[in-house]
Order: structure tokens, then sequence, then C-alpha cells
């Protein structure tokens, strides 16, 4: 599984109006691009796809821009990638025979791992919300690392 570009840039613009939260009004898309380094063309394509995940909420006009339609707390990587990326998935290989009749030289089991590494994956996602992150961002919480 690999996080594409634009999953990450989606977390990023996220977490960048998490980090603002508390300033004055909804966020310009310019801003959130200075804050995070990002294209603001691509940018705004991302954030209409959040809008439509139900993500962010807008505000057109001046003073307008993005804000986070519910509490950080209640938005999980896992949703934010999905939204941008579909599927969160090692890939689309189809569903395994579970009744013992695979017909390809075992090709069902490897079908069941790569099931398997994908619910991992989006279990994994899941334990991180927009809070959390923000908390580590701010030096409120220790960095995530890998369990030995």
């Amino acid at each position: 599984m690999r996080i594409s570009t634009r999953g990450d840039y989606a977390c990023r613009a996220l977490l960048s109006l998490r980090l603002h939260q508390n300033e004055d009004g909804p966020t310009s898309v310019r801003d959130i691009a200075t804050r995070t380094a990002l294209p603001q063309p691509y940018l705004e394509q991302i954030l209409l796809a959040l809008k439509g995940a139900g993500l962010v909420k807008s505000k057109r006009g001046v003073g307008g821009g993005y804000v986070l339609a519910r509490p950080a707390s209640e938005i999980y990587l896992s949703e934010i990638i999905s939204a941008v990326d579909g599927p969160i998935s090692v890939g689309d290989f189809g569903e395994p025979h579970t009744d013992g009749s695979c017909d390809h030289d075992g090709q069902c089991v490897l079908l069941a791992v790569w099931h398997l590494a994908s619910d991992y994956m989006r279990e994994h996602l899941t334990k991180y919300t927009l809070e959390n992150i923000a908390a580590i961002s701010n030096g409120e919480a220790s960095w995530p690392v890998a369990k030995k």
C-alpha cells in the first residue's frame, strides 16, 4: 500500500485547518497552500473532494475559505485517505475462494493475505484522528513508533 500524493496533501491540508482552527473565520485556500507548501490549484481540487465527503465546509466570498466539518477528534486519517483515493487496499484483486476451490496454484491464499494486509492498513489509519496528529505536531504527545 502506498499513500498517494493526493492522500498526503489532503491530510496535510486538514491538519493545517486543525492547527489554525482558533483563528477568526474560515481559512482561504491560499493560506492553506502557503502554510503547507502545497500547490494551490491541486489543493483546490483536493478540498472539493474533502467537501464532498463531508470533512470540510466552505464559505464563499470575501472572508471565505474552509473549516473542518466535524471536530478533529472525529476525523480519522483513514477517512481522509478514502475521501480522495477511494477504498484503502493493497490492490484490487477480487475476493479469494474460502471453500477450498482455488484453481490457480494457491492464488486464493495470496488473495487472502492481500485482503488481510488491507485490513491492517485500514485499522492502523483509523487509530489516528486529526486531533491526535495535531497533539503530536504541537509536542503534546509522542511520535508514533512501530511495535516490536
